[in-house]
């Protein structure tokens, strides 16, 4: 019993150290910093992160133009708005001024009626 267990431990130990080993030789294995594979992808995730930024980008000026063409077009309606009211204030005050001289011109011809029946 006792060399069974003492087997299983050396057998444990061997299975970790030839895992350390084959991780060692992976690692060791790796093409170097300067090899023209390493470089290639390295330039190639660059360009996926450019590429990125660049429709990142965009789709913020895309966004802000949208938002300037909401605003603008809002800002239109309001001056269509105030243009309105101030058309509505300026036929409100002619229709006065046109209530206004009627009045006196009819004021004016009862006067004048009167003048004209008191010269009689």
């Amino acid at each position: 019993m006792g060399q069974s267990r003492t087997d299983q431990l050396v057998d444990r130990l061997e299975a970790t150290a030839k895992a350390r080993e084959a991780t060692l030789a992976r690692f060791r294995s790796r093409p170097a910093a300067d090899d023209p594979a390493v470089i290639a992808r390295q330039a190639a995730r660059r360009a996926i992160v450019e590429a990125r930024d660049v429709r990142t980008a965009e789709r913020e000026v895309a966004r802000l133009a949208a938002e300037a063409a909401r605003e603008a077009e809002a800002l239109a309606e309001k001056e269509r708005a105030e243009a309105e009211i101030v058309r509505q204030a300026a036929e409100k005050v002619e229709r006065q001024a046109a209530l206004a001289a009627e009045q006196k011109a009819a004021r004016d011809a009862r006067f004048a009626a009167r003048k004209a029946r008191a010269r009689r």
